[in-house]
Parts: structure tokens; C-alpha cells; sequence
């Protein structure tokens, strides 16, 4: 199954070892799950996982980026015109889901558009790690 993982899951997964975004985090690392991204969603991890209000460092992010690049599936995605987002920086995360055919994993439901495709940390964990 292909995913696609808000940066928020990413974060939550470094933040707090052994919690349901680490579960997922480390499926996807064990091949359970295919993750898929662009360079947009690239960008945004590395940015992100930068920011100095978090205290990763730098052999904390490469143990998470390293193998996303080498073994996740980066694609290029089609836009999606008709969704309204409430922070239209999350619009790529549902454009490379839809174009992947992807689950889009997050902790922020509330930022996308209501769609059988997003899923919470929660309930996808529930689903497929149970």
C-alpha cells in the first residue's frame, strides 16, 4: 500500500519513539508500506525537521530522510484544482496521494479537505498496525 506522510507524522515519529506516528514511521522503513512523496513534500520535511524549536540534529534527520529518498517512490504529481484547503501548503501532501493512489496519513484532518483518502495517525494505525 502507498502512503503519503504529513510532515506532522514525521515530526510526532522523531518526537515521541514507540507512539502510534513512530509505529507508522517505522512500518514504512520495514517495507510494510511504500512511502510515496515529491519534492515539494521533500522541501518541507527538510525544512521542517530543521527547525530549532524541535532540537534534532542533523544524523537524527538523515536516520529519517536517508531512507525515504532511497527507498520511497518519488513521483510527480497532477494538481488538484476543486479542493479547498485551509492552508493551501498542504495541498501537495493530497495531490501526490491522489496521484499515487495513496493513503495521505496526518495529524491535522482539519487542514484538508473531508476525503476517504486522509486518514489520522489514529485510525490508520488502528486499520493496518491494529
Amino acid at each position: 500500500m502507498n502512503v503519503v506522510l504529513d510532515t506532522n507524522v514525521l515530526v510526532s515519529a522523531m518526537l515521541s519513539p514507540g507512539r502510534k506516528a513512530y509505529n507508522i514511521l517505522q512500518s514504512v522503513f520495514f517495507g510494510d508500506f511504500q512511502i510515496v512523496f515529491d519534492a515539494r513534500i521533500m522541501d518541507e520535511y527538510e525544512k521542517v525537521l530543521r527547525y530549532k524549536k524541535f532540537g534534532f540534529n542533523e544524523d537524527d534527520i538523515a536516520d529519517v530522510l536517508s531512507p525515504i529518498r532511497e527507498y520511497g517512490l518519488q513521483i510527480l504529481a497532477h494538481p488538484l484544482r476543486d479542493s479547498k484547503f485551509n492552508d493551501e501548503t498542504d495541498r501537495k501532501f493530497l495531490e501526490v496521494a491522489k496521484s499515487a493512489k495513496a493513503v495521505l496519513v496526518t495529524g491535522n484532518l482539519k487542514h484538508f479537505p473531508e476525503d476517504p483518502s486522509i486518514m489520522s495517525v489514529s485510525d490508520f494505525h488502528a486499520s493496518f498496525l491494529g
